[in-house]
C-alpha cells in the first residue's frame, strides 16, 4: 500500500530516506529550508567507510583525556560553558564506551555499516552518478614507530575478524603510495574497501534529482511547523502550500531535537561541531590522509584539499571558533605543501550524536505515524542509504535489512 510522506531534512539522510520510500512507490515530499546537501552532509571528508566497524568512543585512557581536558588535543575542545548541559550526555556517552557496553554496541554498528557500500551502489547506478567516487580507500598516517606498530597490531585483528582490505606501509611504501606527503613520516595503515567522493554534497544532491525523477516532491520550509492533525495523521504549511498525511520522517539532523521536544520527546542527542576549509594549488593528494595522531583529516576534493577537524562539544547554535582549524594548518603543512585558502571563513557543521553511538531508526514513541530518522554522528555520508533501507523496511512492514531492535528510538523512552 501506499502512502503520502513526509520527510524533514534534506542531508545525506534525509534525501536518502525520501529516495528509498519513492523507489517502493510511495508518493514522498522531501522538506527542507535550504537545498539538499548544504548542511553537515556537504562538509564531511567524503569517505564512505566500510572499514568503519567500530563507532567513535569516549576515549577512556588518562592520557587522551588530559590532553583533551588541557586543550592539548587537536582532535577534540570543547567551550567550558557548554559543559554543564553537556555534562549529563557525555556521562551515559562515557559509559557506553567501557567495556562491558561497547561490545555489544560495535556489533551492532558493524551490522549496519556492512551494507553502506552495497546500498549507495544501487542509488549510484539508478541516479547515474559516474564521476568523482574512487574505490581506492584512504590513508591513516604515523609519525612515531611505536604508534604505528600499536594501530597496526589492532587494525590487523580488527581486519581478520571483519573481512577488511588492509595494508601496512612502511615509510618508503608511503612515500611511494603518496608522493605528494613529505618524507618524515613512519608509515600508514591503508585501508583498501572506503570509497572516497570529490563532492560531497553533490552526491547528494544527485540523489535528490533521481528522487524527483521519479516522481518525488521537493519542497522548501521550515520544518518547526510539523503538527498533529485533529483526524490523524501529520500536516504543515510550507512555501508550496499546505501539506497532510498520514507519515512524516524527522531526519532533521543536529535540528531533531527542536521538532521532538514540544512533543514530549526528550531523546539523548548532542552535538559534536566541525570545521573546514580548502587549500587550492600545490602538488595535492591521491587519497584522503587522516593524520592519526593528531586527528585531522586532508582529502583531495573538487574544490581543493579539504582540512577537515575533530570534533567541538559545544551549544549547536553557538558561534563559529575555529580554533582546531587554525592549529591544524601549520601541522599539517608539515604533512603537505598546503597553499592559501580559498574561503576566507572556515565552514562549520554540526554532527548528531546518540549517548551509545547508534542511531535513531524507527517509530517515535508514542506519536503514531511519526518516524525518527537521525543520531548518525560522524557516519551519516557513510550510513544514508543502508539506513534509510532500514526505515523504509519498518514503514512498509517489509522483511527488514537486519534486526531495527538496537536502532529503535524506544530504546530511550523512560
Amino acid at each position: 500500500m501506499s502512502h503520502d510522506i513526509l520527510v524533514l531534512g534534506a542531508g545525506m539522510i534525509g534525501t536518502c530516506t525520501a529516495l528509498q520510500l519513492q523507489r517502493r512507490g510511495h508518493r514522498v515530499t522531501l522538506l527542507d529550508r535550504r537545498a539538499p546537501g548544504l548542511e553537515t552532509s556537504y562538509g564531511n571528508a567524503g569517505i564512505i567507510q566500510r572499514e568503519a566497524v567500530q563507532p567513535y568512543a569516549f576515549p577512556h585512557e588518562p592520557q587522551l583525556l588530559w590532553q583533551a581536558a588541557t586543550g592539548r588535543s587537536l582532535a577534540i575542545r570543547y567551550h567550558l560553558g557548554a559543559l554543564p548541559g553537556l555534562l549529563p550526555r557525555l556521562a551515559r556517552y562515557w559509559l557506553a564506551s567501557g567495556a562491558g557496553r561497547y561490545p555489544t554496541i560495535a556489533s551492532a554498528y558493524g551490522r549496519l555499516i556492512a551494507h553502506c557500500q552495497s546500498e549507495h551502489e544501487t542509488l549510484m547506478r539508478e541516479a547515474g552518478v559516474v564521476e568523482g567516487v574512487r574505490r581506492q580507500g584512504y590513508l591513516s598516517v604515523f609519525r612515531s614507530p611505536q604508534g604505528l606498530e600499536q594501530a597496526a597490531r589492532e587494525a590487523e585483528a580488527l581486519a581478520r575478524e571483519q573481512g577488511l582490505g588492509l595494508d601496512v606501509l612502511s615509510a618508503a611504501g608511503l612515500a611511494q603510495a603518496e608522493p605528494g606527503l613529505r618524507p618524515g613520516l613512519a608509515g600508514a595503515l591503508h585501508w583498501r574497501d572506503p570509497w572516497t567522493v570529490q563532492d560531497p554534497g553533490a552526491l547528494v544532491q544527485a540523489y535528490a534529482r533521481h528522487f524527483e525523477a521519479l516522481g518525488g516532491q521537493l519542497w522548501q520550509g521550515d520544518a518547526g511547523g510539523l503538527s498533529r492533525r485533529s483526524g490523524g495523521g501529520w500536516q504543515i504549511q510550507t512555501d508550496q502550500g499546505l501539506w497532510q498525511g498520514p507519515h512524516a520522517v524527522v531526519a532533521l539532523g543536529p535540528w531533531t531535537p527542536r521538532l521532538l521536544e514540544p512533543l514530549g520527546l526528550r531523546l539523548p542527542l548532542f552535538v559534536k561541531r566541525g570545521y573546514h576549509r580548502h587549500y587550492r594549488g600545490g602538488p595535492g593528494l591521491t587519497l584522503p590522509v587522516l593524520d592519526s595522531e593528531q586527528g585531522f583529516v586532508l582529502a583531495p576534493m573538487a574544490q581543493g584539499v579539504r582540512l577537515t577537524t575533530g570534533a567541538e562539544l559545544a551549544r549547536r547554535d553557538a558561534a563559529p571558533t575555529p580554533v582546531q582549524l587554525y592549529r591544524a594548518e601549520p601541522v599539517a603543512r608539515g604533512l603537505i605543501d598546503l597553499p592559501e585558502a580559498v574561503e576566507t571563513q572556515p565552514w562549520m557543521g554540526c554532527r548528531p550524536c546518540t549517548v551509545d553511538m547508534l542511531p535513531l531508526i524507527g517509530p517515535a514513541p508514542g506519536q503514531p505515524g511519526l518516524w525518527v530518522h537521525a543520531g548518525h554522528g560522524h557516519q551519516g555520508f557513510t550510513l544514508g542509504p543502508a539506513s534509510a533501507r532500514l526505515l523504509a523496511d519498518q514503514i512498509d512492514g517489509t522483511p527488514p535489512l537486519i534486526d531495527p531492535t538496537p536502532y529503535l528510538p524506544s530504546r530511550f523512552r523512560p
